[in-house]
């Protein structure tokens, strides 16, 4: 009898997509450079939470790092993932866990939009990543502390200036 042969499977895959220069496009484009900068002036009478611009975890979050809030164009994100079986309830065990990040600049009509919902990654394989989550999320954690602590080089097309971009993961 032949041997069987198997092929090397993976026990998992990342595939990472940078951030920072879909970043720098949202301040590139005349389409939504203006609207980047709507969470200052969205929330200052709003009674209740309309968007997250108007919660307490805002405000605080602008108290505790001044040096970040003062720059209006520094940007806030969002992060959300889940895990699913591409090929639905079949007996195939597989997973795929897609994560995404979302602009808390922006106005609610627009930060909820797919042109806006970035995905980061994609971590796919035939378990879920279960506690190795944190260990798949480095490259984003590392490009997120970049953008953290030193910034990046953008321009501003609306007031045509070059800016250091800052972005947190709220």
């Amino acid at each position: 009898m032949a041997a069987i042969r198997q092929k090397n499977v993976p026990r998992k895959s990342l595939w990472y997509l940078p951030i920072t220069p879909r970043l720098q496009r949202l301040y590139m484009s005349r389409k939504t450079v203006e609207h980047m900068t709507w969470h200052l002036k969205c929330c200052e009478d709003a009674d209740e939470v309309i968007h997250p611009a108007s919660s307490e975890a805002w405000k605080h979050f602008d108290e505790t790092h001044p040096t970040f809030a003062e720059e209006p164009r520094s940007v806030r994100l969002g992060l959300y993932t889940d895990g699913f079986n591409p090929f639905g309830c079949s007996a195939t065990p597989y997973s795929c866990w897609p994560v995404f990040l979302t602009v808390y600049n922006l106005p609610p009509e627009l930060y909820m939009k797919s042109e806006h919902i970035f995905l980061a990654m994609i971590i796919a394989g035939p378990k879920s990543p279960g506690k190795n989550l944190d260990v798949m999320l480095r490259p984003l954690i590392d490009e997120l502390k970049e953008l953290w602590t030193n910034g990046v080089e953008t321009y501003d097309s609306f007031r045509q200036q070059n800016f250091i971009m800052k972005a947190a993961l709220l």
